[in-house]
């Protein structure tokens, strides 16, 4: 089998994991009649401080459900460079729900003067500013953790200006993982909140967006129009239980197998590999990174191109430590480079 690092989404569920999918008790969503997925909401509301929550089958319907919950057409919502929402949903927020999406900073973190500079005046000429979306930890800026002091100095610009707060938290996990902070206290300064199961904890599919009761019912009319209303949801539901209770003790083993990635990787000829924070590493390269994609891959290492000169590498619970350790010393061997400590 390869060593696939592209993403840690393309993980698979445990044996543990479809039993408890198998064994899940179960009802009509449609009907608010399944049980296991009203105690995934409840518990995931609970573990983030906020009233409620609503099981959506993707990170993506999350965000774009928040942001027209938050919106009207025509208003103007601000993330940071690179964010999800802007780069990796499709344009579902022009086309959905028809506001404007403004990158501020970049590498996917800003700050409070950033966004002040960005937020337009309140004028009949001007789109309305209406929304602010953190992602944390940004993805494409290498799985780096949004610093909790600065989430709480854009926060106060934000309402300032009279603007709502989404957190765009589908590694949020990993994120309380690498600061020790808890997770109800990365989201405390905003009115909703997106996790994700698919990705460091494991389960095949699932998110839960959270908030406030009043606004959650309106989230769940908006998740049938997007066909999200589906039935018996709780087999599921269960393995995103599941990923809860077992997986996410787990993740700092994710993160101490991206640095050791990074730190073999510096040792390859023409390659800069910054210490990871969480369980992303990029890899910048001195030459294309297209081929290096497909030499690795001849070997059995999957890792992603994302950029023309860099490679993005992703830790997972379906890779061990000697895996990683493979996986590092092939790229250091196609690049030509030597000595690994």
């Amino acid at each position: 089998m390869p060593i696939d690092l592209r993403s840690d989404t393309v993980t698979k569920p445990s044996a543990a994991m479809r039993r408890a999918m198998a064994e899940a008790e179960v009802g009509d969503d449609v009907y608010g009649e399944d049980p296991t997925a009203r105690a995934l909401e409840e518990r995931v509301a609970a573990l983030l401080g906020k009233q409620a929550g609503l099981f959506v089958p993707s990170g993506t319907m999350g965000n774009q459900i928040a942001i027209a919950c938050h919106s009207e057409r025509g208003d103007e919502v601000y993330a940071g460079g690179g964010s999800h929402c802007i780069w990796y949903e499709s344009g579902a927020a022009a086309a959905w729900s028809g506001v404007q999406l403004v990158e501020v900073g970049q590498s996917g973190l800003f700050t409070a003067e950033e966004l002040d500079a960005a937020i337009k005046p309140r004028a009949y000429y001007c789109p309305n500013p209406r929304l602010v979306v953190v992602e944390n930890t940004h993805n494409r800026g290498g799985g780096r953790v949004f610093p909790q002091e600065r989430v709480l100095e854009v926060a106060e610009v934000a309402r300032r200006h009279g603007l709502s707060l989404h957190l765009d938290g589908a590694r949020l996990w990993n994120a309380a993982v690498a600061t020790g902070r808890g997770e109800a206290e990365l989201a405390a300064p905003f009115d909703t909140a997106s996790v994700c199961f698919s990705k460091g904890l494991g389960a095949p599919v699932g998110s839960v967006l959270v908030g406030p009761s009043a606004l959650l019912e309106k989230a769940r009319r908006l998740r049938k129009m997007l066909g999200g209303g589906m039935r018996q949801i709780g087999v599921l539901a269960a393995a995103c239980l599941y990923a809860l209770e077992h997986h996410r003790s787990r993740l700092a083993a994710d993160h101490e197998h991206a640095a050791r990635f990074a730190e073999l990787a510096r040792t390859g000829r023409g390659a800069a590999a910054p210490a990871p924070e969480t369980n992303i590493v990029m890899v910048d390269l001195d030459r294309d990174a297209a081929p290096i994609v497909v030499a690795l891959a001849e070997q059995g290492v999957l890792v992603s191109a994302f950029g023309p000169r860099r490679l993005r590498v992703v830790t997972h619970l379906d890779v061990g430590a000697a895996d990683v350790e493979r996986a590092a010393r092939a790229l250091v061997a196609v690049l030509g480079g030597g000595g690994a400590p």
